[in-house]
C-alpha cells in the first residue's frame, strides 16, 4: 500500500510517517517548508520527499492521503483531491485505525513538557524490556527516530489539543483512545482555535471522558485549570503529583546542569531520581513519567534507574556549537511560560556572571495573532539582551518589548537579524536560539558569522 502525506515535515506527521514506513508502506510526502530536523530523520528511513503542494502529485498515485492539520481549504493539491474524490483520512485517525486499535495507550497532554515526558516514558518503558511503541513530537536524543511501532501493546503519544484536521475539528488526542492519560498542566495556547483557556478545558474534559474505568489519570495536582476539568466528571483511577499526597519530591539538590532528588508517592520512598537536566519543571516532568509507567507494571525503582541514563530531547536547550567561546543553543520555546522556563534554566546551567542573548522567532499561530503579546515582556525580562525576529509579525512588537528597554533590538530581515546578534556577542556569552520552526537555519548561520573576521 502507498500512502501520500500532506504537511509530513511536522513533528506527529513526520513520526507517522516513520511508523507507516516501519509497518512495510510506501510512503511519500509534502510540505512547504522541508527542514530538520524531521527532514533529515525522513530521508535517513528512506522518505521522498517533495517540497510545496503542487497538485502534479495526483500522478504518484497514492492509495490513500493522509492529510496534516497544516493543510486548509485552498491548498492546490488538497482542492485537487476532493475534486476527483481521491480517498483521504487525517493523521490521527489512520494512526488510531492502523496502530492504536487494541493496544494499551499511554498519552501524554498538556500545554507544557509533552515531548519530555513522552521521551522519559517511552526510555522507561524500552530500559524496562517492554519494547512499546511511541510516536513524539520531537527527537530524543536515546532513541534513532522519534516514532516506532513496537513490539508489545504498550504506545506511548505526545497527546496534543490542537484540531485534528480542516475537515475534523476535535482534538487530535481524543482519537487516541488512552488507557495512561498524563495531564501535565493546562494554560491558554493555540489562539487560533480556541477562543479561551475554557475551550480548551473543554477539550481535556473530552479527553478524560474516553478513559476507561480501568484507565489511570496522572494528574498535576498543583494545576488549577486541570483541578476544574476533573470536576466535571471523571470515571478512572486518578494519582497526582508534584502534592505532598501524591507522588513528589524531597531532599532536592540542583546544580549547573543536573537535578538529584527523593521520589515519594505519598508517604513511600522509592529511592533517588538523578537527571541530567535542572528545573522544577524537569522534576515534574520525571515525576509524571514514573506514576505512569508505575500502571504498565514497571516498578519505580525501575524507572528511576532509567531515568539516571535519559539523555533528553533535541531542541530543549540543545547546544548547537560554540564558536569564539560564544555558545549557540537552540529551544523550541515559543509560548510565554516556556520562553521563561527555558531562560530560567539555561541561567541555572550557566551560574552567575555569564550573559544569556535571547533571541525569538514568534512563529506559531498564536504568537502571529498576538494573543500572547501581553506576556511577552516579562517572559524574556531574564535575559541580558533580546533580538526578536519580526519578519512574520503583522502587530507591534516592538511596542510589546518596550518594558524591557533598551536591552530590545527588533529586526525584520534575518541578515539584520544575525549581523546585530553576532556584533553584541562577546567571549563567554550564551545565545538562546527559540522557535517552534527552522527559523531560517540561523543557528548554522550564527555559527559561520561568529568565526568570521570582525
Amino acid at each position: 500500500m502507498h500512502i501520500h502525506i500532506l504537511g509530513i515535515c511536522g513533528t506527529f506527521m513526520g513520526g507517522l510517517a516513520a511508523i507507516a514506513r516501519e509497518s512495510g508502506l510506501r510512503v511519500t510526502g509534502c510540505d512547504a517548508n522541508v527542514y530538520p530536523p524531521m527532514s533529515d530523520q525522513l530521508r535517513a528511513l528512506g522518505i521522498d520527499l517533495i517540497e510545496g503542494f503542487d497538485p502534479a502529485q495526483r500522478e504518484l498515485r497514492p492509495d490513500l492521503y493522509v492529510i496534516g492539520n497544516v493543510v486548509s481549504r485552498g491548498n492546490p493539491l488538497m482542492e485537487a483531491i476532493l475534486d476527483a474524490g481521491d480517498p483521504y483520512v487525517s493523521g490521527p485517525q489512520w494512526l488510531a485505525e492502523q496502530v492504536l486499535h487494541g493496544r494499551w495507550v499511554l498519552a501524554v497532554a498538556g500545554t507544557h513538557g509533552k515531548t519530555t515526558t513522552s521521551s522519559m516514558l517511552a526510555w522507561i518503558l524500552h530500559c524496562a524490556g517492554l519494547e512499546p511503541g511511541f510516536l513524539i513530537g520531537g527527537l530524543p536524543q536515546d532513541f534513532p527516530f522519534s516514532a516506532r511501532l513496537g513490539r508489545s501493546p504498550y504506545f506511548v503519544i505526545e497527546a496534543d489539543e490542537y484540531d485534528t484536521a480542516f475537515f475534523d475539528k476535535r482534538s487530535k488526542f481524543v482519537h487516541y483512545r488512552p488507557r495512561t492519560a498524563v495531564l501535565n498542566n493546562l494554560e491558554y495556547d493555540h489562539a487560533d482555535i480556541f477562543p479561551d483557556l475554557a475551550a480548551i478545558e473543554t477539550q481535556f474534559h473530552h479527553l478524560v471522558r474516553i478513559v476507561p474505568r480501568s484507565g489511570r489519570l496522572v494528574v498535576n495536582g498543583r494545576d488549577e485549570a486541570l483541578a476544574r476539568v476533573l470536576t466535571r466528571g471523571a470515571w478512572s483511577e486518578q494519582v497526582f503529583f508534584d502534592r505532598p499526597g501524591g507522588w513528589h519530591a524531597r531532599d532536592i539538590h540542583e546544580t549547573a546542569q543536573a537535578t538529584r532528588f527523593e521520589v515519594w508517592d505519598g508517604a513511600t520512598r522509592h529511592g533517588t531520581c538523578e537527571l541530567t537536566m535542572s528545573g522544577a519543571h524537569s522534576r515534574s516532568n520525571a515525576l509524571a513519567a514514573v506514576a505512569a509507567a508505575a500502571h504498565a507494571g514497571v516498578a519505580p525503582e525501575a524507572a528511576l534507574a532509567a531515568l539516571g541514563r535519559f539523555q533528553g530531547v533535541r531542541r530543549r536547550l540543545e547546544l548547537r556549537g560554540t564558536v569564539a567561546d560564544v555558545a549557540v543553543y537552540d529551544d523550541f520555546a515559543h509560548h510565554p511560560t516556556a520562553i521563561q522556563t527555558t531562560i530560567a534554566g539555561l541561567r541555572e546551567r550557566l551560574g552567575a556572571g555569564r550573559r544569556v542573548l535571547a533571541v525569538l522567532e514568534p512563529r506559531s499561530n498564536t504568537m502571529k495573532l498576538g494573543a500572547m503579546k501581553a506576556r511577552l515582556a516579562d517572559s524574556l525580562a531574564q535575559a541580558d539582551r533580546v533580538f526578536c525576529y519580526a519578519g512574520v509579525l503583522d502587530w507591534d512588537v516592538a511596542g510589546a518589548l518596550a518594558p524591557l528597554g533598551e536591552r530590545v533590538r527588533v529586526e525584520r530581515e534575518l541578515d539584520g537579524l544575525v549581523a546585530a546578534i553576532v556584533a553584541e556577542s562577546r567571549s563567554g556569552d550564551s545565545i538562546l536560539v527559540m522557535s517552534n520552526g527552522g527559523f531560517g537555519g540561523i543557528h548554522d548561520r550564527l555559527l559561520r558569522a561568529l568565526g568570521a573576521p570582525r
